[in-house]
């Protein structure tokens, strides 16, 4: 007997595009569930600006990562791969279509190519973001100007995480963080369908 072929559909864009209102339709059509990919929506605490479904479009459709963790229980790109894997692997045995939506690239790339093995360090992280709040983000920039170059002219700048990120990484291994950036793409059970919006 031929395995069925497992999808992922993907709707990303930025906020207020109607990514909810499409990925409702699209779950209530296939009969499946929503996966938001969405990090500012997983926080119980935060609700102004994040565009979250209402509980009345959540009870017609089951969803996932909304109001799910606390602020404290920080979910980093590396924790949501491992569970969203999870609820995709149970969900899959009764269902060939799930909707992943989500203006987060970082947390749509970890689930769809997985992440190359980074190191963390909670203390370099908390001291790194001392840093950041008695003296602002250019001299971390500058030090990753000369430290990594190369991921210098890519990032964000704009971006305090990403910068902070890459600092930590590049102070506890003495390396370069572009140069953990470079693993070729997971292969997942199921093949993924990508479309992104800008307002319906």
């Amino acid at each position: 007997m031929t395995k069925k072929i497992k999808h992922l559909v993907i709707i990303s864009g930025p906020t207020a595009s109607g990514k909810t209102a499409l990925s409702i339709a699209l779950a209530k059509h296939y009969n499946t569930c929503v996966i938001s990919a969405d990090s500012r929506q997983f926080y119980k605490e935060i609700a102004i600006g994040t565009a979250k479904p209402s509980t009345e479009e959540m009870g017609h459709v089951p969803h996932y990562f909304i109001d799910s963790h606390f602020l404290s229980d920080e979910v980093t790109a590396a924790r949501f791969e491992s569970e969203a894997l999870e609820i995709l692997e149970r969900e899959f045995e009764t269902n060939d279509v799930i909707i992943l939506t989500g203006g987060s690239g970082m947390f749509i790339d970890a689930l769809c190519d997985g992440l190359d093995p980074i190191p963390t360090s909670k203390e370099m992280k908390a001291e790194i973001q001392t840093e950041f709040e008695t003296q602002g983000l250019e001299k971390l920039l500058e030090e990753l100007k000369n430290t990594d170059p190369t991921y210098f002219s890519e990032v964000d700048q704009h971006n305090p995480m990403r910068i902070m990120r890459a600092i930590e990484v590049i102070r506890i291994t003495g390396k370069s963080y572009s140069s953990f950036r470079t693993a070729a793409p997971k292969k997942r059970p199921f093949t993924t369908t990508r479309f992104v919006i800008d307002h319906l």
